[in-house]
């Protein structure tokens, strides 16, 4: 029998349905990102995996209309609420953090603005380059940087994020409980959310919970607190060895 959570998830992925047809991304995702949340309160993994494929989709529209731009801005100074975003890629850098290019991811989705967003550190001795996800976790990796570091390519950009998202799910414990794996990606999708197959990694690991937990005893998400600014920075990161 249909629960009134239940049905309100399903009340919501209409009118997902809804927006995606008129072509409102922005509206589409905000409602795909809320039941998602809601059918995993429900442990409800089946209708997780239906979830998942329009989410995926409205954001790949927005992603895709700042990657036709084809224009690389490099941000280093603080994000105000003045600050005048286009559909473009932006790329966080020194003396800003992970913390700056979530927050300016945050205020472009609140705008309703299809930006791209990645942040990257300083050269590591070995002369590599981090780049960096803020979100319910931390996911860090390292990789080549760009031929001219001042001026880096838009390829190099392009591939830079699809190699953060890589990272995230490479991190993924798969020898743990399926919804844990589930709620892991979950936390990954939310500093990550940019990226295609951490998506179809997402979709997968909810139908191989929906099918080891056919007596619905599914252990509840647990609480997660998102960690911004110094406290992020200080905290234990996903990453990949050098």
């Amino acid at each position: 029998m249909a629960t009134v959570k239940s049905t309100s998830v399903q009340s919501l992925m209409t009118k997902a349905q809804q927006s995606l047809s008129r072509n409102h991304w922005f509206e589409a995702e905000r409602l795909c990102a809320r039941a998602l949340d809601m059918a995993r309160g429900e442990c409800d993994f089946n209708l997780m995996a239906r979830i998942v494929l329009p989410l995926l989709e409205a954001r790949r529209q927005r992603m895709q209309v700042a990657l036709d731009s084809k224009k690389l801005v490099i941000i280093d100074e603080p994000s105000t609420e003045e600050r005048q975003l286009e559909p473009k890629c932006y790329l966080v850098q020194s003396p800003l953090v992970g913390a700056d290019a979530r927050r300016l991811r945050l205020l472009a989705l609140e705008r309703e603005i299809p930006v791209m967003v990645l942040c990257r550190e300083p050269k590591t001795q070995l002369g590599l380059c981090p780049i960096v996800g803020i979100g319910q976790v931390t996911v860090r990796t390292r990789i080549d940087p760009p031929k001219k570091w001042e001026k880096p390519d838009f390829s190099w950009y392009a591939q830079a994020c699809e190699t953060l998202g890589d990272a995230a799910i490479e991190a993924l414990d798969r020898t743990a409980e399926p919804a844990r794996q589930v709620d892991a990606l979950l936390e990954r999708l939310d500093t990550v959310p940019d990226h295609e197959k951490l998506h179809q990694a997402l979709a997968d690991a909810c139908k191989a919970a929906a099918r080891h937990y056919t007596n619905g005893q599914a252990p509840q998400r647990a609480t997660v607190k998102i960690r911004t600014g110094e406290q992020a920075a200080s905290t234990a990161d996903i990453e990949e060895d050098e």
